[in-house]
């Protein structure tokens, strides 16, 4: 299958460059998409991200190379890209639970990392519900931050963006400021919304806003507008659910049924665009859809 052969391929670069300095741009050319694309494609079926694989392979093979050679410590951390015994010696604790000297030791224990590979695997769980439409173009405006796809915590989160909303009044504000739904939308959908992807930013960034769509009596001043153009979306929605439940679960659940199970397996391709968490329901039951930009292959 040619996802499968991409993806391996991509891990194959990964795997021969754990020695130098490793661009995730590369990496994501070799699975034929973008850094954004494959990073969170790899975290949803892997369960960790692309940055901490990289670093739990170097380990793993730094761990071996101390454990079976004579060489200096020092030489192996610069090896495997620290710049300071004290950084390599942190790192190697956190992940085999000891200091790097002990590893030459008789009967230490350590983790060995092996490499990933994709394969195809059929599981028949459960059903997934889905279906393919195409959006004339609409816009959007909202509070935006940009998030890090490498997990640099110099970089806000999406979760911490709408926590920071809420504990600001920023939310309230933005749902005053909605105004009416468009008509071309379901009525009973919320007036906030998550989107991400919508425009570049910079290598191994992503932009995310709480966004409202522009419609009769929006009051767009002093947020980010942003015009999306018409799109073809394979929409994922989730089964009704309460409130207070654990949406944040729900929501990864959807990600990660796309990623590892339908995207694989369907005749569509995730293409770069605006994806969206659409939220609706009333006041007791609520729904979240999550509509992923593809192309037929």
């Amino acid at each position: 299958m040619d996802w499968l052969k991409r993806m391996n391929c991509a891990l194959d670069y990964v795997e021969n460059n754990l020695l130098s300095e490793i661009d995730m741009n590369v990496v994501a050319q070799m699975a034929c998409c973008s850094s954004y694309n494959f990073q969170k494609m790899f975290s949803f079926i892997t369960e960790i991200s692309l940055v901490e694989y990289i670093r739990r392979r170097r380990l793993t093979l730094a761990a071996f190379e101390i454990q079976n050679s004579d060489v200096k410590i020092m030489d192996v951390a610069l090896k495997y890209g620290y710049e300071s015994p004290v950084s390599f010696t942190r790192a190697f604790q956190s992940l085999h639970g000891i200091v790097p000297s002990l590893a030459r030791e008789g009967g230490v224990i350590l983790k060995a990392y092996p490499r990933i590979s994709f394969q195809i695997s059929i599981k028949g769980e459960s059903e997934m519900e889905y279906r393919i439409e195409t959006k004339e173009a609409f816009d959007i405006f909202g509070i935006e931050t940009i998030g890090s796809s490498i997990s640099d915590e110099r970089y806000q989160s999406p979760a911490q963006l709408w926590q920071k909303c809420h504990r600001e009044g920023l939310y309230e504000k933005l749902f005053t400021d909605s105004g009416d739904l468009p008509s071309f939308m379901p009525q009973d959908l919320c007036k906030i919304h998550g989107a991400v992807n919508y425009r570049k930013t910079e290598d191994n960034t992503f932009p995310y806003i709480l966004c409202c769509f522009i419609g009769n009596n929006s009051n767009t001043e002093g947020y980010i507008m942003e015009h999306i153009p018409a799109q073809t979306y394979a929409v994922f929605p989730s089964k009704r659910f309460k409130w207070d439940e654990n949406i944040g679960a729900i929501l990864t659940t959807l990600q990660k049924r796309f990623y590892s199970e339908w995207l694989p397996t369907s005749n569509y391709e995730k293409i770069d665009g605006a994806e969206f968490e659409i939220y609706g329901g009333t006041k007791v039951y609520g729904y979240i859809e999550i509509w992923y930009p593809v192309v037929r292959k």
